[in-house]
């Protein structure tokens, strides 16, 4: 299932591309919309309200209960705004480069700290050398650009933080039997519903414009809702840490959309910066061997 993942950030590196189609419109409305059309679409596609129809009781091979009640979801939903927010926010005071860099890049290390505090799962060897590499193509292939500002990186750290908080959240949950589209569902249809008045603030006229509802309507449907209904059913079978690592095509494909739809050209770095980021995303998504006294606390990163 980790091809689901790696489809779910194709859909992503889409965004960047599908976004410049609508000139002058405020970053912040714009992702706004996305969440709250794709949120919607996504509750009520999947129906996350059969969560609520799931037994509590201790489930069997060593499952894990389902809370008694969604709190641990509901704060996801939470997170899953916040973000945007958050990187937002790190973007206008430290550039658009080093919030990208730091944002996402972050993404991957907190949720493998977090799958090891929470759950004893312990990042394997090769995939935190399989990150870092990959995370320092993306910082290659960005580029540079913008001015370090310590509030800025520390908004990008947050929004790292809450990304990997909420796929933690939604990893636990659908380890212990939900199902994950439900999941899903729930999360960003709670998400979409803390977003309407960011969206409402900051203006819905440009969405009265064709071109501008189909550009949200893409982004909301495609890059949203399917986008996560994969990256859930990754979830399913891959690590969150490893989907974590994975999800970092996402700043490739955008990169080779440049190229191919904008006529974009890559410097010998940028080209330097796609080949570590492809070399590595291919180590992280290969199955590791898992000795039989590892198997008690398998590692992140081992084969699912």
């Amino acid at each position: 299932m980790k091809l689901a993942v790696i489809g779910a950030a194709v859909l992503w590196g889409t965004a960047g591309t599908a976004g410049l189609l609508v000139a002058g419109v405020d970053p912040v409305s714009m992702a706004a919309a996305r969440l709250v059309i794709g949120g919607l679409v996504l509750a009520a596609v999947t129906g996350p309200v059969r969560l609520l129809g799931l037994p509590r009781g201790p489930l069997p091979a060593g499952g894990r209960r389902l809370p008694a009640r969604f709190g641990p979801l509901a704060a996801a939903a939470v997170a899953v705004a916040a973000y945007q927010l958050c990187f937002f926010a790190a973007v206008s005071r430290t550039g658009v480069a080093v919030g990208t860099v730091v944002a996402i890049g972050s993404g991957p290390v907190f949720t493998g700290l977090l799958s090891w505090l929470l759950d004893r799962v312990r990042p394997s060897r090769r995939w935190a050398v399989a990150t870092a590499a990959a995370i320092a193509g993306c910082a290659v292939l960005t580029g540079g650009g913008g001015e370090v500002r310590a509030d800025g990186v520390l908004f990008a750290l947050l929004g790292g933080l809450l990304y990997a908080f909420y796929a933690v959240t939604a990893a636990r949950a659908i380890g212990a039997g939900a199902p994950s589209d439900a999941v899903m569902g729930l999360m960003f249809g709670g998400a979409a519903v803390v977003m309407v008045p960011v969206l409402l603030w900051t203006g819905t006229g440009w969405l009265t414009e064709p071109r501008g509802l189909l550009t949200a309507l893409y982004l909301g449907c495609a890059t949203t809702a399917l986008a996560y209904l994969l990256y859930g059913r990754g979830l399913r079978t891959t690590p969150v840490a490893t989907a974590a690592t994975l999800a970092l095509a996402e700043p490739a494909v955008a990169t080779l959309l440049g190229v191919v739809v904008l006529g974009e050209r890559l410097g010998p770095a940028s080209v330097a910066g796609l080949l570590l980021l492809g070399a590595s995303l291919v180590a992280v998504s290969l199955p590791e061997r898992v000795s039989p006294a590892g198997r008690s606390g398998r590692a992140i990163g081992s084969s699912a």
